[in-house]
């Protein structure tokens, strides 16, 4: 039997179940799991619902148990249910994980004398049987005759039943007395605060099953099985279809934990404008975007929970791969292609500063399905569509969003919480379809553009902007594309740069290792404008040293900057987890928020320091305010740079004194004095002896003689390649031993394959991680200064390779499984490409 022939109420309530964050699965035993028999000892749990429950168990944040009537051993023996399921005996007063209710000696007694009297009872009823359980007693009457069953009922009702300290339970053919407060919902709501449950679903067809049936409140299921009056919302016929909606509630559940379909994260591509960023999957489907900002709520969150959290899909109606997906020359662009379908998405630059429009266009000469779920605020918004005449208009939300689709006929369902549009669209030879979402508008009006001109306007916007940069010799189109896709990570109306494009791409598939990089982080911005200063682009790293001028106009001093912002320059707010999505494959927590934004990273002054002499180059001159923000970094140096910190990795431990922080303390005052004998400037009294006394300190407290290397930090043997930097900053002659000595430690220890990790050490957090394709491009930087030019070569071609189709490269690689990993598209990892491959074609 398939989910069809569940009631359609029923499949709808078990798709919302099961995206709950913890979810508690508990049945009934007998008429439930297994049909009824007229020999109760020959009741056997159907085969499917058995492996059902055993799957549900098995994964993430999911418990599932039994309770029943039976004793907890006969439950046990007849039910064969793996011990990954509970099992809960004789109405709750027995559990699997310890007896519950241990008999005080008033109950002990009770207990025998409650056996004693219904056993004189039953004695001499044919058919009659009594089971004794630890805290309960029951009359079986099943097999009885129907006269002598009634007549045994109302004696056990008149007689024992009226005991004190009795509880009495009627079931099907069975009344159980117990010595114990207990029934099947007091167990229900044991279990559901043992699993921490945000949602239970309970199963059952006896009367018994009432009690808990009578507890279920809020997001929780209840389904009867079989007739008459209940409780439960829901109803199904018999243990056949029992089986089928524990299939399909498991299906539902591991399609939303895991997302089964979800792309490899290299081969998801980024549309960006001046201010807005979104990613699409290799068919198509827009997978995530943000509004009113990148680092603002979800609209569609696809990527991370499903396409029950927010999608956008076209495809060919009659199914079928896509052959293809590139971005047009030197644009942002993306065309995705079938054999005879094709889809054009951008988004249009140089609009209102409140708007993020993405027009898809829809080409060729086969009928395509689109499917339109807007799921505001991570899909915490119940969201309503309404037809209008040019297309749909989104009700519900804060933001007004708006898809302009004159033409199209929307079918609109309903899942209980949210609309879904969906519509079949047949493209004419020389008359595309195009699909306008425009987030931040009531504007369902036609453009005063046509769309041929606004997709020129768009193309021009990168493309005019690409055409100035010195690509270097070495792989020239892959560093065009990484340029544009850092020059996508800025906004260009507040001069901040984001880490990476999304939140919450694992480290490790499964882990927990999942953090927001939506953020502008001191470090990573002035290294991303940098680069492209190097390739001949100095406008984003003018915006963003505005952007950092007005960060510390709001500081009592520049010592007091923290290491990241926000893209408006502003205090992000707490770091916290959204329980609703299940994350990339079933990789949680999801979260929003960074709690480095609090940590003391001493190290960030220095790339701030190398980016404002990277631009005096470019520029022939040095600038008063950029003196003046050198001057500012120098001054947090000269007050901090003896202290512990927490470093480039954001490591939530206590802080250390990190030979990386020092080296980059180091840099600020050398860059800091060249700046100011280059372009005639004072030096302030004790720059040159501060240089001196951090380079005397790191040579002397952070080589160890034990390993031949500069370790992480000051107080013990472990490596980092962020070490390097004691020869890549020049703090040291990379001819130096010490510094080919570091190179082949952190080789031999951190490299693996065509990757190399951040370090191995215990950092206070569970799992692993793959490699960084900055650390890759660190290393390819120090062999090309010991002079090792082939294994930069080898490596460097290994960091291209591991590039998706359409040249983006998120944060890490796994080297063992061979998959991508972390948060995507990842800054460091095109600054990484972009500078080795002008060292390679320089060397």
């Amino acid at each position: 039997m398939t989910a069809e022939a569940l009631p359609a109420e029923l499949r709808r309530a078990i798709v919302q179940i099961a995206r709950t964050p913890r979810l508690l699965v508990a049945c009934d035993y007998d008429g439930t799991l297994a049909p009824i028999t007229t020999n109760p000892d020959e009741a056997r749990a159907r085969p499917e619902s058995v492996g059902a429950l055993r799957s549900l168990a098995s994964l993430h944040e999911t418990t599932c148990a039994v309770i029943s009537g039976r004793a907890l051993r006969d439950l046990a023996i007849l039910s064969r249910l793996p011990a990954e399921v509970h099992l809960v005996g004789s109405h709750g007063s027995e559990f699997d994980i310890g007896f519950v209710h241990a008999l005080d000696p008033e109950a002990r007694d009770l207990h025998r004398r409650l056996e004693t009297e219904l056993a004189r009872l039953v004695d001499g009823v044919d058919g009659a049987a009594l089971e004794v359980k630890p805290a309960s007693v029951a009359v079986h009457v099943r097999r009885a005759d129907r006269e002598d069953a009634r007549k045994l009922v109302a004696a056990v009702h008149e007689g024992p039943a009226t005991w004190d300290g009795v509880t009495t339970t009627d079931g099907k053919e069975v009344v159980e007395l117990a010595v114990v407060q207990t029934d099947k919902g007091s167990a229900l709501d044991t279990l559901r605060h043992q699993a921490g449950a945000t949602a239970a679903v309970f199963v059952g067809d006896d009367v018994t099953d009432e009690k808990a049936f009578a507890r279920l409140t809020g997001p929780d299921l209840g389904v009867k099985v079989g007739e008459g009056d209940t409780l439960a919302e829901y109803r199904i016929d018999d243990t056949e279809d029992v089986a089928t909606m524990l299939a399909f509630l498991l299906e539902e559940r591991r399609n939303w934990l895991y997302g089964q379909q979800a792309p490899p994260i290299e081969r998801i591509s980024m549309l960006a404008n001046e201010r807005s960023v979104a990613l699409l999957t290799p068919d198509a489907k827009l997978t995530w975007l943000c509004h009113p900002g990148p680092d603002a709520p979800a609209v569609f969150a696809d990527l991370l929970g499903g396409e029950s959290a927010g999608h956008f899909s076209i495809k060919p109606h009659r199914n079928g791969l896509p052959l293809g997906q590139r971005y047009l020359p030197n644009t942002m662009t993306v065309e995705t292609r079938w054999s005879r379908l094709l889809v054009t998405d951008y988004l249009e630059p140089e609009s209102a500063p409140h708007r993020t429009d993405l027009v898809r266009v829809i080409s060729g000469e086969t009928t395509a399905s689109v499917v339109f779920a807007p799921r505001p605020e991570f899909g915490g918004v119940p969201v309503r569509l309404l037809r209008e005449e040019d297309g749909l208009r989104v009700l519900g939300t804060s933001e007004p969003f708006v898809l302009r689709s004159p033409g199209v006929q929307w079918e609109i369902t309903h899942d209980g919480l949210h609309d879904t549009a969906s519509a079949l669209v047949t493209p004419e030879r020389d008359k595309p379809v195009v699909l306008e979402l425009r987030c931040g508008t009531t504007d369902l009006g036609a453009h005063e553009l046509s769309e041929v001109e606004r997709r020129a306007r768009a193309g021009r916007y990168w493309s005019e902007w690409a055409t100035t940069l010195k690509l270097p010799q070495v792989e020239p189109e892959l560093v065009a594309r990484s340029a544009l896709t850092l020059r996508g990570l800025a906004d260009a109306d507040t001069g901040g740069v984001m880490a990476a494009a999304t939140t919450s791409l694992p480290e490790e598939i499964g882990g927990v290792r999942n953090w927001d990089y939506r953020y502008c982080w001191i470090r990573d911005g002035a290294m991303t404008v940098r680069e492209l200063v190097t390739l001949g682009s100095l406008e984003e790293a003018e915006g963003f040293l505005r952007w950092l001028h007005g960060v510390l106009s709001t500081l009592a001093g520049p010592e007091r900057l923290h290491p990241l912002y926000t893209l408006a320059g502003t205090q992000l707010g707490a770091e916290a987890v959204i329980d609703s999505l299940p994350g990339y494959k079933g990789s949680r927590p999801v979260r929003v928020g960074n709690l480095a934004n609090h940590q003391v990273q001493l190290d960030v002054f220095g790339p701030v320091v190398e980016l404002v002499v990277t631009l005096a180059e470019a520029r022939g001159e040095l600038r008063d305010e950029d003196w003046q923000m050198v001057r500012a970094m120098a001054e947090a140096v000269t007050r901090r740079w003896s202290e512990p910190d927490h470093g480039i990795w954001e490591e939530r431990h206590v802080p250390r004194h990190r030979v990386y922080s020092r080296v980059m303390c180091w840099v600020t005052i050398d860059r800091a004095i060249k700046l100011a004998e280059v372009y005639d400037r004072p030096v302030p009294t004790g720059w040159v002896e501060l240089r001196d006394e951090i380079a005397d300190d790191v040579l002397t407290h952070g080589w160890n003689s034990e390993v031949q290397a500069f370790t992480t930090a000051y107080d013990g043997t472990d490596l980092d390649a962020a070490s390097l930097f004691v020869g890549l900053s020049g703090l040291i002659d990379p001819q130096d031993e010490r510094f080919q000595s570091t190179v082949t430690a952190i080789e031999a220890e951190l490299r693996s394959g065509s990757t190399v990790y951040r370090y191995r050490r215990d950092d206070g957090l569970p799992g692993n991680e793959g490699g960084f394709h900055l650390c890759a491009a660190w290393m390819i930087e120090s062999y090309l200064l010991t002079g090792r030019r082939t294994e930069a070569q080898e490596l460097f071609e290994q960091l291209v390779d591991a590039a998706g189709p359409t040249g983006l490269l998120p944060e890490q690689y796994d080297p063992i499984a061979e998959r991508s990993l972390g948060n995507h598209p990842q800054a460091y990892s095109h600054i990484g490409l972009i500078r080795c491959a002008r060292l390679l074609s320089e060397a």
